[in-house]
């Protein structure tokens, strides 16, 4: 399993205001802009803005490791001692994502790309 680490999800709280900072910041208009999610792609690398990551339990920003089958890459953590953190689910636009949690409680998220 060699995958990297390409997304990373910003839980805020005024998307308007965080959405001109992070423009600023990385020099890009969002790729994708909405009232749920805004997102930024620089040089391959993705950044994203959740409203609601707050209300979800997210503490900070969150990153998603990519993965070609993550129905696989779910089952191959579990067998090797993970706990199920986040069953897979279907985020919009045919994009997966789930999380396990390793022997130490580190939260491992998972994404996969439509």
């Amino acid at each position: 399993m060699t995958e990297s680490i390409k997304t990373f999800i910003y839980p805020v709280k005024d998307l308007a205001k965080a959405k001109t900072l992070y423009s600023e910041l990385l020099g890009v208009e969002p790729y994708m802009d909405g009232p749920y999610y805004v997102g930024f792609n620089v040089e391959g690398q993705d950044v994203g803005l959740d409203p609601h990551g707050h209300s979800q339990g997210m503490m900070g920003p969150v990153g998603y490791w990519h993965v070609d089958d993550i129905k696989r890459s779910v089952k191959t953590l579990l067998d090797a001692g993970a706990e199920a953190q986040q069953e897979v689910k279907d985020v919009g636009g045919g994009k997966l994502i789930a999380s396990v949690k390793d022997a130490d409680g580190n939260v491992i998220d998972l994404i996969q790309s439509a």
